[in-house]
């Protein structure tokens, strides 16, 4: 039985794009757990599990409540972010304005009637268990995300920029159908195979794309706020290996080595000044290389605000990987 997700006109003007720090965070820590590890994270694994190893977190409240044997979780732990691009600080503050009516309301979905001791301690004492929490959250995020939060942040932006150009040009069945390949969008409905009802929050839809989290689109069935769209942000899979390796020989004699070079770092966003750092050289030398690769439909420009962003296209991604 599919989710359907049924939206009137203001619903699906309220419908929005957002990037959420604490989603991430609480991501990274399920990849910890061993829950849906993915393969093209391994290198951000690696490096964390050595930063944990070196000095451990302590998460006593927070990872039996990520790490367990229930197929969910507590839904207050990622709430909507309220604006397009929050910051940690934002997205803790609406944690801890969860209520303990919906603190105890999602643990007893989660964990049934008997809950098991973390929960049942913060059952017992929302307020204290909720203060708790977005402090090992906020440590967490500080030691296992802010160091690639820049990197991340370009990947979430691109997206973001992505995304509502998608509406912009196609309209709302352009947009969820190009989310994922198990969304789709049918007469004002939106529908997911092979998953639950949902009790849908008020106001529209927040997507929020992810890039350490799960392959899958993850819909919020429960929510103490707007309901909450997860999925797998665009871009993501060369996040930690963009830039990394060296372009083909065949791409470099087509297109030369300062330009191949450029072209492989894009399977990641990187603005112009992200990708002069990389590579100690100008800006306005990046810029040259970028224009040319643009004007041959290999790399593709995207604006959030104030910063533009370049990306591989799909041709660009083709040449590199001999198809």
């Amino acid at each position: 039985m599919a989710l359907t997700v049924e939206l009137d006109v203001a619903e699906l003007a309220a419908t929005r794009v957002a990037v959420s720090p604490l989603s991430e965070t609480v991501a990274c820590l399920q990849q910890l757990g061993g829950r849906e590890r993915q393969a093209e994270a391994l290198p951000w694994l690696r490096w964390a599990t050595g930063e944990l190893a070196r000095e451990p977190l302590d998460l006593a409240w927070t990872w039996p409540l990520l790490v367990n044997d229930r197929p969910s979780w507590p839904e207050f732990l990622v709430p909507a972010p309220r604006g397009s691009g929050p910051s940690i600080e934002d997205d803790l503050a609406a944690l801890r304005r969860t209520t303990a009516r919906q603190v105890r309301a999602s643990l007893t979905r989660v964990f049934g009637a008997e809950l098991p001791g973390p929960a049942a301690d913060l059952a017992a004492h929302p307020a204290a268990g909720l203060k708790a929490i977005t402090a090992e959250l906020r440590a967490a995020h500080e030691r296992l995300v802010a160091p690639h939060w820049p990197r991340i942040r370009a990947v979430l932006d691109a997206d973001v920029a992505h995304r509502a150009r998608e509406l912009a040009t196609g309209g709302a069945q352009r947009l969820f159908t190009g989310l994922h390949p198990d969304l789709r969008w049918h007469e004002g409905k939106l529908l997911l195979d092979g998953a639950r009802p949902v009790n849908r929050g008020p106001g529209g839809l927040v997507l929020i794309p992810v890039v350490l989290g799960s392959p899958h689109v993850l819909v919020k069935r429960n929510t103490s706020t707007q309901t909450t769209v997860r999925y797998p942000a665009r871009g993501r899979g060369a996040l930690w290996t963009a830039g990394t390796r060296p372009p083909p020989r065949s791409t470099v004699r087509l297109l030369g080595r300062a330009r191949a070079g450029l072209l492989e770092a894009l399977r990641s966003p990187a603005t112009t000044t992200d990708l002069a750092r990389a590579f100690g050289v100008t800006p306005s030398a990046v810029s040259q290389h970028l224009a040319v690769l643009r004007e041959t439909g290999l790399v593709e420009r995207e604006r959030s605000g104030r910063q533009v962003r370049y990306l591989i296209t799909a041709l660009g991604t083709s040449l590199l990987d001999g198809r």
